[in-house]
């Protein structure tokens, strides 16, 4: 009774147009003069808290009783994802009533994870009564357990009277889940434009842009066949009878310049995509959906002239985090309307929350740099001495290497994915000098937008994927990986090193760290074999016709106390040609020994729709910009470059001391690649370790 005496209180108080929660599609806004607005204003340097900051503790109603958040009550285990719902967004009215995005959030969504829902209208209780209603039907069939992590606040953001407004307007951004994008149509006639929302057709399907003029709009029927000559207009057509594909083509050989499709009657904003072959076929023209405007049709239909111009209004942000350190985090982009987004955050929370644990473990540690600009041809440098005990007392050697962004934000961030490469050199006469030790990835920032995901990484890579969150930096751009190298101990072959770590010259600056982790294994009950020799073998090239001609056989001489040898290789695909090598497809890379054992290491997730966000629980940083979901040859953004290591004693006679070959190829589809143009390139660092 007391929680039906607040919702009561609500319904009087703060809403006087509260429909029933199982109503139909949400409707579209039709901005009018008494339309209420709530203003969105940028607030001054210094106006909110910044992501990193510490989450202060609060309290919301719920429909099911009071949300407490409170991080002094004890270690945090759980992240909180906040969603502010407004009914003028058309990413988010899809977002809600797509069947396949709200079964991937009570599907998907980690256990620690939990996820307040709030509304920025004005009809708050109706909003958190529907979206309660649309994700316990979607888990009713399913995974009915995870409601117990989903919270449905009644209370309008403006009326929390606590911190998360003040972070939703100070964070707020026009990206692809958040901003309000619009439609405005005008006609000579009407006192008002009228606005509605729309959604734009999939970024990376369609990737003509609206620009800024004004259209003149069409009646084009349902556009599943050209008609006649639009010159230059923007086709309005209505849903249904073929594909979104199929209109937007008709209307492109129709000479329009956008497509507007509009939903039937009763029916949501869908998200515009193409499916199956139709996505290889290009489109030059910009699509939308919006909601069927009775004003509209009716002018078209009396021959009225109808123009359509397109904006992005600013919004607060739709989407804030605290991860399980108790941090304010920024979610990304949603790069479509579903939330695997918001699934793949938490993922990526609760990685950073499992490193965090890792740098307990005792080590020797040495600083290398820390917080060094690292850009153009030198990169970050530092000559550092080496413990002082001998390196062979140690059986461990890990990097903890990190980058950060020069700001706050994640917009701060350097643009675009490059490699970033470590290199060592202890000896200049030495056959080790300038040897790679470990290769990451950064992550992928546009660099038109504002306010989102960072192109940045940190790492603490492992080959053993053991990894750990940095306390310095907590921005969503930043990340903190351990690299184990291990093998590569007998590199450091002195008892002062130079340190390198760089990545392209043209780059925006990163702050570079890297510690050296010097540990000894607890493994008990098994004899510990050391590396003391390492052998370098092939690096990559020019994946083209000529690649593989350069690799020739190669002898293995083998030490009599050798007990075991290791195939060791970094190796990435990068660059796109008409097959999309090679970043984008499948490479196979093959070190044969003696003729016979054929060691293959496939890249056979690269150019799926998906393949990255498989890697978000080791570390792949999610919701960036660009095509971070997809799969790629041997990377993925924001991600470590784990060493491929495959032991390979069994397949050399250890008896003899020159006996043994080994030769490198690497394949397209089976055969040596032929590209017709633009060839990519594989970056390789191969060796044999061998262990006493």
């Amino acid at each position: 009774m007391a929680l039906l005496s607040v919702l009561l209180s609500f319904l009087l108080v703060v809403t006087t147009h509260v429909t029933d929660a199982q109503r139909g599609p949400r409707r579209c806004l039709i901005l009018t003069e008494a339309s209420y607005h709530h203003p969105v204003r940028s607030p001054p340097p210094g106006a909110g808290p910044e992501p990193g900051d510490r989450a202060p503790a609060f309290q919301v109603p719920t429909l099911d009783g009071k949300f407490s958040y409170d991080p002094a009550e004890g270690s945090l285990k759980e992240s909180l994802v906040i969603h502010a719902f407004t009914n003028k967004s058309g990413f988010l009215e899809c977002l809600w009533s797509s069947e396949s995005s709200l079964r991937s959030l009570v599907e998907g969504l980690p256990d620690r994870t939990q996820v307040l829902f709030l509304s920025l209208d004005d009809s708050a209780v109706s909003d958190a009564l529907w979206m309660r209603e649309q994700l316990h039907r979607a888990a009713a069939d399913s995974r009915k357990e995870v409601l117990t992590q989903l919270h449905f606040s009644p209370v309008p953001v403006f009326a929390l009277g606590n911190w998360i407004s003040n972070v939703l307007y100070y964070w707020g951004c026009m990206g692809l889940n958040c901003g309000l994008s619009q439609a405005v149509f005008t006609s000579d006639g009407w006192k008002m434009p009228v606005i509605v929302k729309r959604l734009d057709a999939r970024y990376d399907w369609l990737m003509g842009h609206w620009s800024t003029k004004t259209y003149q709009l069409a009646d084009a029927g349902d556009g599943c066949e050209p008609s006649p000559s639009l010159g230059g207009a923007v086709a309005w057509v209505s849903e249904g009878n073929c594909s979104f594909f199929t209109k937007v083509r008709s209307m492109a050989k129709s000479s329009a310049s956008g497509v507007l499709v509009y939903s039937l009657p009763g029916n949501p904003i869908q998200d515009m995509n193409c499916a199956g072959e139709e996505c290889f076929f290009p489109l030059g023209i910009p699509a939308a959906m919006v909601h069927q405007e009775v004003s509209v049709a009716q002018a078209l239909q009396s021959g009225k002239v109808v123009n359509v111009s397109f904006q992005t209004t600013p919004s607060p942000n739709f989407f804030i985090g605290i991860d399980q350190q108790g941090a304010l985090a920024e979610m990304g982009w949603f790069l479509y309307p579903s939330f695997s987004f918001v699934n793949w955050q938490a993922q990526w929370f609760e990685f950073s929350a499992g490193l965090q644990s890792k740098l307990q473990s005792p080590a020797t540690v040495i600083p290398v740099f820390d917080q060094v600009t690292m850009q153009g041809d030198k990169g970050a440098v530092a000559t550092v001495e080496l413990p002082s005990a001998d390196l062979w007392d140690f059986d461990t050697l890990e990097l903890d290497v990190s980058l950060s962004c020069p700001g706050r934000r994640d917009s701060s961030c350097a643009q675009w994915d490059h490699t970033v490469q470590l290199f060592v050199c202890c000896d200049q006469l030495s056959p080790y000098c300038n040897t790679e030790l470990g290769r990451w990835i950064t992550a992928f920032r546009s660099a038109s937008s504002c306010s989102l995901k960072s192109s940045g990484g940190c790492w603490r890579t492992s080959v053993n994927k053991e990894h750990h969150e940095d306390q310095r930096t907590r921005q969503k751009g930043t990340g903190h990986w351990l690299t184990d190298v291990s093998p590569l101990i007998p590199v450091l072959d002195s008892n002062k090193c130079t340190f390198t770590m760089k990545t392209v010259p043209w780059a925006m600056p990163w702050l570079a760290s890297l510690n050296l982790r010097f540990s000894v294994s607890n493994q008990t009950g098994v004899v510990k074999l050391r590396p003391f020799r390492v052998m370098s073998l092939y690096s990559g090239g020019t994946f083209d016709k000529n690649y593989n001609k350069g690799y020739q056989p190669t002898k293995i001489p083998i030490l009599s106390s050798t007990k075991k040898v290791e195939l060791y290789a970094v190796i990435t695909g990068h660059g796109s040609d008409e097959n999309g090598c090679g970043e984008f497809c499948v490479t196979s890379h093959h070190f044969l020994i003696n003729g016979v054992y054929n060691n293959t290491h496939t890249f056979d997730s690269a150019g799926s729709a998906l393949g990255c966000t498989m890697r978000v629980k080791d570390g792949a940083v999610p919701n960036e910009h660009g095509t971070w979901l997809y799969g790629r040859g041997g990377w993925c953004d924001g991600l470590q470059v784990d060493p491929w290591r495959i032991d390979v004693t069994k397949q050399l006679n250890m008896s003899d001391f020159e006996s043994n070959t080994i030769v490198y190829f690497g394949l397209f589809n089976g055969q040596d690649p032929n590209p017709a143009q633009k060839p990519g390139n594989i970056i390789m660092s191969s060796f044999l370790i061998f262990y006493k």
